[in-house]
C-alpha cells in the first residue's frame, strides 16, 4: 500500500514493458516497513530533459532508476557524475541529496564486483582481461579499478574503443596498471566476457580458454543462458565461473542502498 508519505524512486525508460524493478524493490519495501516504493514511468527520448528536471521537483522523489533510451542524456542532467558512471559514458541511477543536488551513479559494474566478493573472489592486486569495452565492459572495467585490481588488460575488436576506455581509467585510477590486451589469456587471475557473444548458440566464443589454468575465475555477463558456452568451456578446464543472472541479483541491493535503504541481499530477489 503506497501512503501519502510514501518516498518513490521513478524507473524511467521506454518502453517499460519489461521493467522487473517495482516487483522486485516493493515487495522487499513491505516486508522491511520502509513506505517507499519504485514507480515504472514509460518516457520517450522526446521532451525527456523536461520532463527529468519537473520530476526532480517533486519533493517525496528520491531518486531515478534510468534504462535505456535515457542512460547518457541523463549524464547531463545532473549535478554530479560518479568515477564509475564518468568512465562508463552513462548512468543508471540518481539520486537527489539532501541539498537537493543530483548524483548519477553507475551500477551495472558495482553488481559485477559485488557478486566476484559474494563468491568468494577478492579482486585486489589480481590480474584481470575484459573482452569487450562497450557500457557494461566499461562499468565493470571502473569497479574493478576501484575495488584495487592491479592490471586490467581491456580487449576489442575495435582497438580505438579499449584505447579511449583505458585513458578514461588512468585519468580516475592511475595506479591501476591499464592497457590494450592481446586474446592470450594465460596467466591472469580473472577473465570477464563483457560482450554479447553467447546469447546465440551459433555465436563464436569470444576467448578460447585452451590452456588456462583452473585457478582462473571466468565470469560473463550474458544473462540467457544461464551457463554460457564460454562458461561451459571454463568448467570444462576446471575454472570457478559466474553466470550474468549473479551481477544483475547484485544490482539491487547496490540500488537500494544508494537510494538510502541499506541490508538487502542478493538472495532476497532470487
Amino acid at each position: 500500500m503506497i501512503t501519502g508519505r510514501a518516498t518513490l524512486i521513478a524507473h524511467l525508460g521506454y518502453p517499460t514493458d519489461t521493467f522487473a524493478s517495482s516487483s522486485l524493490c516493493n515487495p522487499w519495501f513491505d516486508r522491511h516497513g520502509f513506505d517507499a516504493a519504485v514507480i515504472p514511468m514509460s518516457a520517450r527520448a522526446e521532451g525527456y530533459p523536461e520532463l527529468f528536471r519537473s520530476l526532480f521537483s517533486l519533493t517525496n522523489l528520491r531518486g531515478a532508476l534510468v534504462t535505456m533510451p535515457h542512460k547518457v542524456t541523463t549524464m547531463e542532467l545532473v549535478d554530479e557524475v560518479s568515477p564509475a558512471a564518468a568512465i562508463a559514458g552513462a548512468t543508471n541511477a540518481v539520486v537527489k541529496r539532501e541539498d537537493g543536488s543530483l548524483l548519477a551513479e553507475q551500477f551495472d559494474g558495482a553488481g559485477f564486483v559485488r557478486a566476484l566478493v559474494r563468491k568468494g573472489f577478492d579482486p585486489s592486486g589480481k590480474r584481470a582481461m575484459i573482452v569487450g569495452t562497450g557500457g557494461v565492459g566499461s562499468a565493470i572495467a571502473a569497479s574493478l579499478a576501484a575495488a584495487h585490481v592491479g592490471e586490467l588488460r581491456l580487449v576489442n575488436r575495435r582497438s580505438a574503443s579499449a584505447e579511449e576506455l583505458a585513458s578514461r581509467l588512468e585519468a580516475h585510477y592511475p595506479d591501476v596498471n591499464t592497457g590494450l590486451g592481446s586474446r592470450d589469456p594465460d596467466g591472469f587471475d580473472l577473465i570477464v566476457n563483457a560482450t554479447s557473444l553467447g546469447v546465440r548458440a551459433s555465436d563464436p566464443l569470444p576467448l578460447d580458454l585452451r590452456g588456462v589454468e583452473g585457478t582462473t575465475f571466468v565470469a560473463d555477463v550474458v544473462n540467457k543462458p544461464g551457463l554460457t558456452p564460454f562458461l561451459a568451456s571454463a568448467r570444462e578446464r576446471g575454472c570457478p565461473v559466474q553466470v550474468g543472472r549473479d551481477m544483475l541479483l547484485e544490482m539491487v541491493p547496490a540500488y537500494l542502498a544508494f537510494f538510502g535503504y541499506e541490508g538487502a541481499t542478493a538472495q532476497d530477489f532470487a
